[in-house]
């Protein structure tokens, strides 16, 4: 299971970026599975739902199955990435893109703005692209791809080529 980490501040295109790349892998046969890290406090149980009264009720895990597909919600104040990837370990995907989390060391595709956001790509681990308007201005690493936009082909046709090498 291979996993790529999208990360940047708020308002970055994180979201726009991550549903590009589930979009392109599942185009390309990959079984894809995603992760977002909400680091604006506790997401939201949909209220009056089944499921929020069970965990009103004390329930620690909670799932609704329906038409093939299965919700679940979970209340643990430990959570850790690695343990949310053992959840996703069980499905057998080729591929997991995560939003955020950018402290964890999988390779990162970097969001940034503005100049202010550049300092991202030295202070991060395993970085191996940078998408951003101020590209121009970044020098990184040998190996990091720099882009000026991910809406351009040649980021395509990068992330591509890594889904091909990463699959070996």
């Amino acid at each position: 299971m291979n996993i790529i980490q999208v990360v940047g501040y708020k308002k970055s295109g994180k979201t726009t970026l991550s549903s590009k790349l589930i979009k392109i892998s599942s185009e390309k046969g990959y079984q894809v599975g995603s992760c977002k890290h909400h680091g604006h406090g506790t997401p939201d149980v949909l209220p009056g739902t089944d499921s929020a009264r069970h965990q009103k009720a004390g329930a620690l895990i909670s799932g609704v199955e329906g038409g093939g597909t299965l919700n679940l919600s979970i209340l643990n104040k430990k959570w850790t990435l690695e343990k949310i990837l053992e959840f996703y370990r069980l499905i057998e995907l080729d591929l997991i893109i995560v939003e955020g989390f950018k402290q964890e060391t999988f390779p990162k595709i970097v969001l940034v703005r503005r100049d202010e956001d550049l300092h991202l790509t030295a202070d991060l681990e395993n970085v191996i692209a940078v998408v951003g308007e101020n590209i121009s201005k970044l020098k990184t690493e040998k190996g990091v791809r720099n882009f000026q936009s991910f809406h351009q082909e040649d980021f395509e046709t990068w992330f591509i080529d890594y889904l091909n090498l990463i699959k070996r």
